[in-house]
């Protein structure tokens, strides 16, 4: 009998995808950062019975086209726009996403992205390898509090939450944006619900975490930060088109706010020459908001486990619905 055929889209720990290798034959494009390239992975669907993917591969309509065999999508992530999931659902075909696993991984770094912004930590590591450092001064590299001031979380989901958690701890007055108000975080957190107009007047960091849909999608662009405060510090670890970084360039460099903390841009990976990374406001990081050790291999073993459990005829454990 035949064994089924997993495509890997990327070079991921052979440890935690042993169950695939136990049960079908799997091949793994060998590299680390640079993504399958668009021919070959068009090419490896249309024998494919599973794919395991990231968020740098589309899985459109015309791959699922191809993909005759293919029975389920593993996306190593908790977010699935690189996916059309509806096309994908309409030819039976199951997608699959990692949601849960990285959500304190993701508030950590994003709540690290807020310190290291407001607190000016990049440049002024750059300034001491840079042997700029020659004296003390009241106020060299002076940042601003993030004690007792006030967070904007657009996007109360999960990671939202477990950010408004780390809030707390720093006594800071949490507002939110939602399409569903959250009462958990409302009741457990003091976390109040505000339109996405007042939270922009009144929050002292406006921290995206929403994911990206036609809704969102360029909803931070030149009217919004023209409502936010001239002090103000905004935070993006949710997805880069939900920024207009044109927008975003001008309102930093004209004062409309104070600085950025960036962890996803629109088109990744950017390059040294982006506008925005010439600007000393704006703390760029490489989309590594769940890059832990520990935390990416759960994400990989929960890929395995639920490709494994569609191809056994079982139910995955993370299906998006």
């Amino acid at each position: 009998m035949t064994k089924p055929y997993i495509f890997v889209t990327r070079k991921c720990s052979e440890q935690q995808l042993k169950p695939l290798y136990e049960l079908a034959d799997v091949e793994m494009w060998p590299e680390e950062e640079t993504p399958c390239p668009r021919e070959l992975l068009l090419n490896k669907a249309e024998r494919a019975d599973a794919l395991l993917t990231m968020l740098s591969d589309v899985i459109d309509k015309e791959l699922i086209e191809k993909a005759k065999n293919l029975k389920v999508v593993a996306n190593l992530a908790v977010g699935y726009d690189n996916i059309d999931v509806s096309f994908a659902k309409s030819k039976g075909v199951i997608v699959c996403n990692t949601p849960d696993i990285l959500t304190d991984t993701t508030a950590d770094l994003t709540f690290g992205l807020l310190l290291a912004t407001a607190r000016r930590m990049t440049e002024a590591a750059e300034y001491v390898k840079e042997n700029k450092w020659k004296s003390w001064g009241p106020l060299l590299l002076a940042g601003q509090d993030v004690h007792h001031k006030t967070i904007g979380i657009v996007g109360m989901g999960k990671i939202g939450q477990a950010v408004a958690k780390r809030a707390t701890g720093f006594d800071m007055n949490i507002l939110y944006h939602n399409r569903r108000r959250n009462i958990e975080a409302e009741k457990d957190l003091g976390a109040q619900h505000v339109s996405f107009d007042e939270l922009l007047a009144s929050s002292d960091y406006v921290v995206c975490l929403t994911p990206l849909t036609d809704e969102t999608r360029e909803r931070f662009n030149k009217d919004a930060f023209k409502k936010m405060k001239k002090t103000a510090i905004f935070i993006n670890a949710s997805r880069g088109a939900i920024v207009n970084e044109a927008d975003l360039y001008k309102a930093l460099v004209s004062g409309e706010i104070s600085g950025a903390g960036l962890d996803v841009f629109l088109h990744e990976p950017i390059a040294s020459d982006h506008p925005l990374i010439q600007l000393k406001n704006v703390v760029a990081l490489p989309h590594i908001g769940s890059a832990s050790s520990e935390t990416r291999h759960a994400m990989m073993k929960l890929c395995a486990e639920n490709i494994a459990n569609v191809l056994n005829g079982n139910e995955p454990k993370t299906i998006v619905k």
